[in-house]
């Protein structure tokens, strides 16, 4: 089972930094999650929400935004000055820094509440540029985003379906993301039982299920043979998953 480092190690680093995503390398993980906007002026940012008033000391729409001045903010905010400032990062700078590693990175392109046009293109531009294309996948709640990068990535590279709580597809979701063309469902665990992993195994879908933060949530995932655990402390699921392979 593969670990993802949800916004990187967030559970104890702020969200979606780079200081986040190198502590989760450094404690062991096989990927790492992670979200992208795009800037009033067309830059491609790393930031999850619609707007920085959450994980910021600033207030307003990334949309709204030069990137500029989302440079000026400090994305560790909310931390109390336990960490330096730290900036949100662009997407280039990501992919330059992932090129070095040798981990991968689910990428969700945020186009569920606000619609970017040409998004998918831009952020595989930058994927290529940096030449890590063997090294993402993609992710997203808006499947007609998934769709459009069918149209634009090589087949190897694999797409999930996110889906929330309350809503998406929980009935045959198997079925649904192999008549779509998409590798992978992405659920909460919450909504999983055995009946939709089964259904997910007996089309060939992969499950990489968010966002599980404790052991009951990792041992069920283990024993149900799913492929992925997206988590906010992926040093405690990589080492307890390796203790699993040597008690074998």
């Amino acid at each position: 089972m593969l670990v993802m480092a949800h916004r990187g190690y967030s559970g104890v680093y702020p969200e979606n930094t780079m200081l986040a995503f190198r502590e989760a390398a450094s404690v062991g993980c096989d990927g790492v999650e992670l979200d992208v906007h795009e800037t009033k002026d067309g830059q491609l940012v790393v930031i999850h929400d619609e707007a920085v008033d959450r994980t910021t000391d600033g207030t307003g729409f990334i949309r709204d935004l030069t990137f500029k001045q989302l440079r000026k903010l400090n994305a560790a905010q909310r931390f109390d000055g336990k960490f330096a400032p730290e900036k949100i990062p662009s997407f280039d700078e990501f992919c330059e820094w992932l090129s070095g590693e040798s981990i991968f990175a689910n990428i969700e392109i945020k186009t569920d509440n606000t619609y970017y046009p040409g998004i998918e293109e831009k952020t595989w531009k930058t994927i290529e540029k940096y030449g890590v294309e063997k090294q993402v996948m993609f992710s997203g709640f808006n499947h007609f985003t998934l769709r459009r990068l069918q149209e634009i990535v090589p087949d190897y590279v694999e797409l999930g379906a996110l889906v929330e709580h309350k809503s998406g597809v929980q009935v045959f979701p198997g079925d649904y993301c192999k008549a779509s063309g998409f590798q992978c469902y992405h659920p909460p665990i919450g909504i999983l039982n055995d009946e939709n992993v089964k259904n997910c195994k007996d089309n060939g879908v992969k499950l990489n299920v968010w966002t599980v933060n404790d052991m009951e949530g990792l041992e069920k995932l283990y024993r149900w043979g799913c492929e992925g655990i997206i988590t906010n402390f992926p040093g405690v699921a990589y080492t307890w998953l390796k203790g699993q392979k040597k008690a074998k």
